[in-house]
């Protein structure tokens, strides 16, 4: 298949100003397309801001999909001929997720649901994702899709990778805290799976905390294909050939030197990784 052209938008939002929101969004993806991106990124809960108060005002600030947001993006999709990977609180039922959407021009193509969650801002009050977890097929481009905290469990994108992903992009909302986090996460991800690697982070301060941005793109090897290393407002792009993360064997002498870090595991002896925890995770509310 023709390399993909991946635009990674990092940008601000405004808490609970869903309208204000979308509109940022509607036209940063326009722009990504005029620079030739086939495949547009954007952070955690761009259409909604992050830094709630209580679940209540973040049930305020969430939308089912299909819903509003998503269908507006679908319109800029077909119109342009891209694909486009969303944070936003997600209403479903009498649950509150805090999801990523993944839309294309026909449409919703799927909603991943953030699997885990830290105890900060909206995460305080969202319900797990149920999973599964799932890679999409946006135009034979396999993708795997985490939101922020998933980045931090390295067995959340082996599990992608197994899947078949070629790319995984992760929306996030980094702050201070997490300066480490954004150097080192994204390259050893990559590296670790033999797979592209986009993490989407914001800028901009929102109830006390200020986001970071550094967001990333990275290769099958861990090596920066483009890298923001600043808290500014901006579009990354990179071209991926999916073939590169299809092949996970790295021969450096043949016979020689050789490593594959996917299908060289021993899953015979990490039983302990799927071991049931006596308590499951429920929420950090329902836990008091």
């Amino acid at each position: 298949m023709p390399p993909t052209r991946l635009a990674v938008v990092q940008t601000d939002c405004r808490l609970g100003d869903l309208a204000a929101n979308r509109a940022m969004v509607l036209a940063k993806l326009h722009a990504a397309a005029d620079a030739g991106a086939n495949l547009v990124v954007f952070p955690e809960c761009v259409t909604s801001g992050y830094g709630f108060p209580d679940r209540a005002a973040a049930w305020a600030a969430a939308e089912p999909v299909p819903g509003p947001s998503t269908t507006a993006v679908a319109e800029v999709c077909a119109a342009r001929g891209v694909w486009c990977v969303f944070g936003l609180m997600e209403r479903s039922g009498e649950r509150l997720y805090n999801s990523a959407a993944v839309v294309g021009p026909t449409g919703v193509v799927g909603c991943y649901r953030k699997t885990h969650l830290p105890c900060v801002g909206a995460d305080k009050f969202t319900d797990p994702g149920p999973g599964p977890i799932g890679v999409f097929d946006l135009d034979g481009l396999r993708v795997g899709v985490g939101v922020c905290f998933d980045g931090g469990f390295p067995e959340f994108p082996r599990v992608l990778a197994l899947l078949g992903a070629d790319l995984i992009v992760l929306p996030t909302n980094w702050a201070e805290k997490a300066l480490t986090t954004s150097r080192v996460m994204p390259p050893a991800r990559a590296l670790e799976n033999a797979v592209y690697f986009a993490a989407c982070n914001r800028v901009g301060t929102e109830s006390g905390f200020t986001y970071i941005g550094r967001s990333s793109i990275h290769d099958p090897t861990g090596t920066p294909l483009a890298v923001a290393d600043h808290d500014r407002e901006d579009i990354l792009f990179a071209t991926l050939d999916p073939a590169a993360a299809r092949q996970k064997r790295v021969v450096n002498i043949p016979g020689e030197y050789e490593v594959d870090r996917v299908n060289w595991r021993r899953p015979e002896l990490y039983g302990v990784l799927t071991a049931p925890q006596t308590e499951p995770f429920v929420g950090h509310c329902k836990r008091g």
